[in-house]
């Protein structure tokens, strides 16, 4: 059997989740059918990431393995027929047997909005998380400087995460601000649960005041999810890149 890798891109507002779960629609669940469908063979499907309920991926990569005999260009066009046009698989392509989309990735970016408008834009309503109060980017800047590197991101991970080890290697935070709309673009080697939403909460708590900059550090040294800020609500959050070493 070949495995195959594909490409899609989501929108996560009316799904649970990536991963299968018992109490709702999820994407893989989805995406295992509509497999299922074209080829007629039942097959898990491997995805590179466990996003939330509401989250959205716009560079989302899976693989599987099938003996499908339909061209790679033309498997996307088959797959996203049994899909709802909220799920669009725009690639497929044959990888090598150890590929695995969540082992081999050696590097993920995260994006995550906020709407400080008085004002909600609705336009933004299922992609940023309205915040209606003064926000300091430069304070935010100041504070994520403090999470630049190798380090335990112990208390910025929810309970119920499972990882072997809570050290991850943040490579760069990237903050912009236009029209009073606030983007946090975070790149790592990997990432804890609910790790980019627990670190947007707390910057954002860092940018109104309610923690100065120094705090983000101290927070971080102190392994204690109970020292940091909110976890920001998931509809901000994107995944937007995931880098594989061919």
């Amino acid at each position: 059997m070949a495995n195959i890798r594909i490409w899609l891109k989501y929108d996560g507002t009316d799904f649970h989740g990536y991963q299968i779960q018992k109490n709702g629609i999820t994407v893989q669940e989805l995406i295992e059918k509509a497999i299922e469908k074209i080829t007629g063979a039942k097959t898990p499907v491997i995805g590179c990431s466990r996003t939330d309920a509401g989250v959205h991926a716009y560079m989302y990569a899976a693989n599987f393995r099938s003996d499908t005999k339909i061209p790679d260009k033309k498997l996307p066009v088959a797959l996203n027929t049994a899909l709802p046009d909220t799920i669009r698989v725009y690639k497929a392509e044959r990888v090598s047997d150890d590929f695995h989309a969540t082992f081999s990735a050696t590097e993920k970016t995260y994006e995550y909005t906020i709407d400080t408008n008085e004002i909600a834009d609705p336009f933004l309503k299922r992609y940023a998380w309205h915040y209606n109060y003064f926000v300091d980017s430069k304070r935010m800047k100041e504070g994520a400087r403090y999470l630049i590197g190798k380090h335990d991101f112990t208390a910025f991970m929810a309970s119920g995460g499972q990882t072997k080890t809570t050290v991850r290697t943040v490579k760069n935070i990237e903050i912009t601000e236009k029209d009073k709309v606030i983007t946090i673009k975070i790149t790592a080697d990997g990432f804890l649960y609910n790790m980019v939403r627990i670190i947007a909460g707390t910057l954002v708590y860092c940018g109104a005041g309610k923690l100065t900059p120094e705090d983000v550090g101290r927070i971080l040294e102190s392994k204690d999810r109970k020292e940091g800020g909110i976890t920001a609500p998931p509809e901000g959050l994107k995944l937007i890149s995931v880098v594989y070493e061919e």
